[in-house]
């Protein structure tokens, strides 16, 4: 189906529709576009109902994925897509990192948790990332003005997985002019101090310190207090990465209870750290967001 919104967005020159499929009552595009902040192609995948294929603004949802991922995996595993058509939501999911092409040379690692699809959504300093690892002007700069002037947007709230629920809570509290609202899903909670975003941190940051404190989700919260009525965060109980240390949880209830910061935070008995969880709740997520969109 070719409607007229759609028609009129791929005549932007900054980006190129790669594919569009019908679904439920909206439709599921991907774009690619050159971005001077990674200086690489990024991608997008952006579901619009037909609110928003009419023109009509809509809240919007940004969602940040996890290590490994793109923006593939919430878009095809997630099911998102029928609650969205249901209550006239946007959701966008960018992919992770800069990756490597054949006009471009980025840097990479063989730990999956560092390197290309493990950016953290942060601004590297230190070479060779900081060339094109500027993960954070991406997001919250580039591709939100980018889809503030070109999709019909009436507020963005951010969510995200794993380390993207990092980075739901790094930039949701970072920038919070930006975002009308904050949720994760079995976030990482305190980068700077898992081993994870220890690996990570020392590479794109070196040996200070203090950067690595600036890029801690739990640390920027106890720092700007409270930004929000609610935020909302889900973990399962029986995540191994929980388990593991990954994702300390507890750093967060910390800095929220500091932070006077409203939070709802659920613990899903018997639920792992994959999609299938994230099916399991991220309908609670989009009306989380819908709800506070509507108070905006």
């Amino acid at each position: 189906m070719q409607n007229s919104y759609s028609h009129s967005l791929s005549t932007n020159k900054q980006l190129t529709q790669k594919s569009v499929n019908r679904c439920f009552n909206g439709e599921q595009h991907y774009y690619s576009h050159e971005s001077t902040s990674t200086k690489t192609s990024m991608t997008f995948s952006i579901y619009l109902p037909d609110e928003a294929l009419a023109g009509r603004r809509c809240p919007a949802i940004l969602y940040l994925s996890g290590l490994t991922c793109n923006a593939d995996n919430v878009t095809h595993k997630a099911h998102f897509q029928q609650k969205c058509s249901e209550l006239g939501m946007i959701l966008i999911a960018p992919d992770t990192s800069p990756r490597s092409s054949e006009e471009s040379d980025v840097p990479n690692d063989d730990r999956y948790f560092v390197g290309q699809g493990a950016s953290y959504y942060v601004d590297a300093t230190q070479a060779p990332w900081s060339d094109n690892f500027n993960m954070q002007s991406y997001i919250v700069d580039e591709l939100y003005d980018l889809l503030r002037s070109e999709f019909p947007i009436h507020s963005i709230g951010v969510t995200g997985h794993s380390m993207g629920g990092h980075g739901a809570l790094l930039l949701g509290f970072k920038f919070p002019s930006k975002f009308v609202s904050v949720s994760a899903l079995s976030p990482v909670c305190a980068a700077s101090e898992s081993a994870w975003g220890v690996a990570a941190y020392t590479e794109y940051f070196g040996d200070d310190e203090s950067l690595w404190a600036q890029a801690d989700a739990s640390k920027m919260i106890e720092k700007v207090g409270q930004q929000y009525s609610s935020i909302l965060v889900d973990q399962g109980g029986a995540d191994n990465f929980l388990a593991e240390g990954q994702l300390q949880t507890s750093k967060l209830q910390e800095a929220c209870t500091k932070a006077n910061q409203p939070l709802t935070l659920r613990y899903q008995a018997g639920h792992d750290h994959s999609y299938y969880f994230i099916q399991t709740v991220i309908s609670d997520h989009i009306e989380h967001h819908w709800h506070m969109a509507q108070l905006s």
